[in-house]
């Protein structure tokens, strides 16, 4: 007899150098284009207009504190092999049950304001009656979901809007002249630290991987074969990747409007600043340029919601997993008849979807810290945490329950 091959318990993967996948790329692209939406430019143009170079400092701590957050929830996720929902009824009996709710509310309000955008954008880029354009959009979201070839389908379309809005803003921020050392220096060394500074960086963090955007890419890896201890070196690298590549967007998107308001142009008097930015930019180009990149972050927003918060469900029966296209058609459908209803993203809806990702956060990340920290045996297959993941992990947690906090403020005063 040879030599017994070593338990689980005993077993410690460690990352080491991976092969991005089309299957890789995807959830990468996934999670990224899921956080790159309509309310992604708007934040971005909006702070950008207020603190100028120093929002990159809020920036910077933004992206440190989504990988914190990101590395642990998609390493405990992906290990377990199980999504997050059923992960947390194991936990605590019922709490997956919760998540899911506040998930699916959250990404469903959401949505309405990602088919405004797809109509927004369709408009500046071609003139097309927003109402229609959303229509558009919605059907062919439900037409790349519905696809018999799903993954593969889903993950080239993802890389190629992912690639297409980095490419176009990097134009854009390349010709409108931002002050980049200026930046740089402030990333680091800001000449305020005031309350708007910080508030800008909770509500990015929160715009980022608060709700379903952090579980999105994870929940694919899972359905794609990729979970599991020993896929743990490709788990860790595309979570970070992800975050590395919204920021990437959010950096580049930044210097494009920094280059404009720092020649005196006032966008935050305009009905529409982003635009107008990408307007005082380049022209008549800038504004078909504009219409390219808020449709493309609009769809993609559209279908990571929509993949994301029905995985979030059709695991309860198996009735809900064999009907899980209609569920999503159904998704996207109600999305679109709340808009043509209202004719935009009912204000008060979106205020509370906000304020309820805030508190999902520090739910769901305290879940997986609770797996990583004591139930490592049972529910990781015994694998080893590292304390440094959970010690990172702890405090980007506080953060994110001072963020509820807040959150709860905001609700509460909905109710006044």
């Amino acid at each position: 007899m040879g030599e017994t091959p070593p338990t689980p318990a005993k077993v410690r993967p460690r990352p080491g150098r991976v092969a991005l996948s089309s299957t890789l790329l995807g959830a990468m692209f996934l999670m990224a284009t899921s956080a790159i939406g309509p309310g992604f430019i708007t934040q971005t143009t909006q702070f950008t207009a207020q603190l100028g170079a120093t929002f990159a400092f809020a920036i910077l701590v933004s992206i440190l504190v989504d990988i914190a957050v990101q590395l642990n929830i998609w390493r405990v996720v992906g290990v377990a092999n199980m999504r997050a929902q059923d992960l947390a009824n194991k936990v605590v009996p019922g709490a997956g049950y919760l998540l899911a709710f506040l998930i699916v509310f959250g990404g469903l309000v959401f949505n309405v304001g990602n088919l405004a955008g797809t109509g927004l954008g369709l408009n500046a880029l071609a003139g097309v009656d927003p109402r229609i354009g959303a229509v558009v959009s919605a059907v062919l979201a439900v037409v790349i979901l519905g696809a018999k070839r799903l993954g593969a389908a889903l993950d080239r379309i993802l890389v190629v809007l992912g690639v297409a809005m980095i490419g176009l803003t990097l134009y854009v921020a390349v010709i409108s002249r931002p002050p980049v050392g200026e930046a740089l220096r402030q990333s680091v060394l800001p000449e305020q630290l005031g309350t708007d500074v910080f508030l800008a960086a909770v509500t990015i963090i929160g715009g980022t991987v608060g709700g379903y955007i952090t579980y999105a890419g994870v929940h694919r890896l899972i359905e794609a074969g990729q979970g599991g201890p020993e896929n743990i070196a490709a788990i860790s690298r595309t979570s970070v990747l992800g975050i590395i590549v919204t920021g990437v967007m959010r950096v580049l998107l930044f210097l494009a409007i920094l280059g404009v308001v720092s020649g005196g142009v006032e966008i935050l008097d305009s009905p529409n600043p982003s635009a107008e930015a990408f307007f005082q930019a380049a022209g008549e180009a800038g504004m078909r340029l504009f219409g390219v990149i808020m449709w493309a972050a609009a769809v993609s927003s559209v279908i990571g919601a929509s993949y994301t918060s029905i995985s979030f469900v059709s695991t309860f029966h198996p009735v809900l997993e064999k009907r899980r296209g209609l569920l999503v058609t159904a998704f996207i459908g109600v999305s679109l008849v709340i808009l043509l209803v209202s004719g935009q993203a009912p204000n008060t809806l979106l205020v509370l979807a906000g304020a309820l990702n805030g508190v999902i956060l520090p739910i769901g990340l305290g879940i997986m810290l609770w797996v990583a920290a004591r139930r490592s045996r049972d529910l990781l297959g015994g694998y080893r945490y590292p304390v440094w993941l959970i010690v990172i992990g702890v405090l980007a947690w506080m953060l994110t329950v001072y963020m509820a906090y807040n959150a709860l403020g905001g609700i509460a005063a909905l109710w006044q």
